[in-house]
């Protein structure tokens, strides 16, 4: 197997508070334990934690793209907060925008809360990086991954990475006919 093969994601943690050691973060740990359930083909993984500045956001999107992955999840900073601004370094650092997935995780989490109403989730792609936003809380990032991520490995195929297969018990990844492999891995 090549290095082509392995699927890099990265997950970013936007945390004044965790970054500042006030408290454990539990959402990246929550992103990463979701993949180890979900992913059946080889993966790696880079994590980071920043503090909620949009500079710095940006940046941290910026490097974990150059460091090849070919998905990003961040977690935390997507509320109405004056410091909530991972949204907008998202969107500052994507070439094309995925109004879609923003769309169905907010229906998503008004399953559980009316306060879904609040989020400002988005998703994007920068090069052939899908860079998906998501809550701060543990919950709700799996009531979300749980949905959504049946729609990633087809988008990644679609931006040029490299195959994805998943475990269809946790997440039955959907691909139309055409795309499908004649032997999944």
């Amino acid at each position: 197997m090549s290095t082509a093969d392995v699927c890099q994601f990265g997950i970013l943690t936007t945390s004044d508070r965790a970054t500042a050691g006030e408290y454990e973060d539990r959402s990246g740990p929550a992103i990463k334990q979701f993949l180890e359930e979900a992913l059946r083909s080889p993966w790696t993984v880079s994590s980071k934690l920043v503090e909620d500045e949009q500079e710095l956001i940006e940046e941290a999107l910026i490097e974990l793209c150059e460091e090849g992955c070919s998905v990003i999840i961040t977690t935390g900073g997507t509320g109405p907060a004056p410091r909530d601004v991972t949204p907008e370094a998202t969107e500052a650092v994507c070439e094309r925008m995925l109004p879609g997935f923003g769309e169905q995780m907010r229906a998503i989490s008004l399953k559980h809360v009316p306060t879904a109403v609040l989020s400002r989730q988005i998703a994007g792609i920068r090069g052939s990086t899908l860079i998906l936003n998501l809550p701060g809380s543990p919950r709700s990032i799996r009531e979300i991954l749980d949905e959504i991520f049946a729609a990633v490995p087809y988008c990644v195929d679609l931006i040029g990475g490299p195959y994805i297969s998943t475990d269809p018990v946790v997440v039955d990844a959907f691909r139309p006919p055409h795309a499908r492999r004649a032997v999944e891995e």
